[in-house]
């Protein structure tokens, strides 16, 4: 730690240097007083301008970054990725129906069907039991059934407990990411990449170029297109009477879970994508199932048609908007469903088990770009 901090000495005076035959520093010395020894001022010294390394480490102070504190977090159990039933996608032509039947025998020589799931291009079932015919997996559902089928695997993805309120904002990387020494494209590029999903710090926030960056580090920038931020609310939402709620970020696409007015728990989500947007306001989860089958279409030719079995860890909060998992889903952090939230496996897993009927959900968008006009929704779907 002690190397540390010296190394950051050298960092913040070597990052001054070029900036001390400013005219402001000339005009400061013009008062006759002394630099300040390189220090945290956080009240205006006597004696000594607060200018150079020690205004540098001042302000990196004032931002949390000195000295740098680990955020107050820990990993959730591993064992919630767990499904609690087996996944398989139908991979048939999405424009034709996947006929069901009765029989391993009769699926594998594709006759004598005994019902059929509609065209789609999301259509997945749980299953039983899998069996191979010509190296081709053919799945037993649990209703008896028999259907040409693929197991999938599914995101790992989880996000994370808080074990107290940070003092700064964090969030995730959304997508592999380029890090620069300063906010705007002109500013050289930094010798390190981060990987899609890492969790960072988030220290300050300027508009530069005419997008907005991220300070993460000492000069480390990252552009607000890459990050998630995870947006913690000091006071619970208006209506919010029992300090419990789940707080549902369009624009950041994050949710964080709020229990005795502290945040326990945040990650990335995917909402509605346009023109079925989540709906914004306050509600309450209404009911609770462990596992739920979903399908449903909503173009007039039925061609968005999904058929979703076992969708797993379901909270009904806005009609048929729901939080769940979604095992079809690979990427969180993006717009991406019907209107409902979806999580990954963990993560829906670790909401449900914190959460109960009654509690409140909270959806809002800083950005203001979600219609809020009641009228303009309809009753949502996965």
């Amino acid at each position: 730690m002690r190397f540390l901090r010296v190394l950051l000495l050298i960092t913040v005076f070597m990052a001054w240097l070029p900036a001390a035959g400013t005219a402001e520093a000339q005009a400061e010395a013009d008062r006759g007083l002394p630099l300040c020894l390189p220090d945290v001022y956080l009240v205006e010294p006597d004696g000594c301008l607060a200018m150079g390394p020690a205004g540098k480490m001042t302000d990196l102070a004032r931002k949390g970054l000195y000295p740098e504190k680990p955020l107050p977090i820990r990993k959730p159990d591993p064992a919630l990725v767990d499904s609690p039933v087996n996944i398989a996608r139908i991979n048939l032509d999405e424009t034709e129906p996947a006929p069901l039947y009765g029989s391993f025998e009769d699926a594998t020589q594709g006759q004598n069907p005994i019902a059929y799931i509609d065209p789609g291009y999301l259509r997945y079932v749980s299953y039983v039991q899998v069996a191979y015919y010509n190296e081709k997996p053919y799945l037993q559902l649990k209703s008896g059934a028999w259907v040409r089928a693929s197991p999938v695997a599914y995101s790992s993805f989880q996000g994370v407990e808080l074990t107290d309120t940070p003092d700064h904002s964090f969030g995730w990387i959304f997508d592999h990411a380029e890090v620069r020494t300063a906010p705007g494209y002109s500013a050289p590029l930094r010798p390190e990449k981060l990987a899609k999903e890492s969790l960072i710090s988030i220290y300050d926030m300027v508009t530069a170029d005419g997008t907005d960056w991220y300070m993460i580090g000492v000069d480390r920038w990252v552009e607000r297109r890459y990050v998630r931020e995870l947006r913690i609310q000091k006071e619970p939402p208006e209506g919010v009477d029992n300090g419990r709620w789940i707080d549902i970020n369009l624009y950041d696409q994050t949710l964080a879970v709020y229990e005795d007015g502290k945040i326990v728990f945040a990650t990335m989500m995917a909402s509605g994508a346009e023109p079925f947007f989540t709906r914004p306001g306050l509600f309450k989860i209404y009911k609770r199932l462990e596992t739920e089958t979903m399908t449903g279409a909503f173009e007039a030719d039925r061609s968005d048609y999904y058929y979703l079995e076992d969708v797993p860890w379901t909270m009904y909060f806005d009609e048929l908007r729901a939080i769940h998992g979604a095992y079809w889903r690979a990427w969180f952090g993006i717009e991406q469903s019907h209107g409902c939230i979806n999580l990954s496996m963990g993560d829906a897993h670790w909401v449900y088990n914190w959460a109960r009927e009654g509690d409140y959900v909270h959806v809002w968008d800083p950005s203001g770009r979600t219609p809020t006009d009641p009228s303009y929704y309809g009753a949502g779907g996965a």
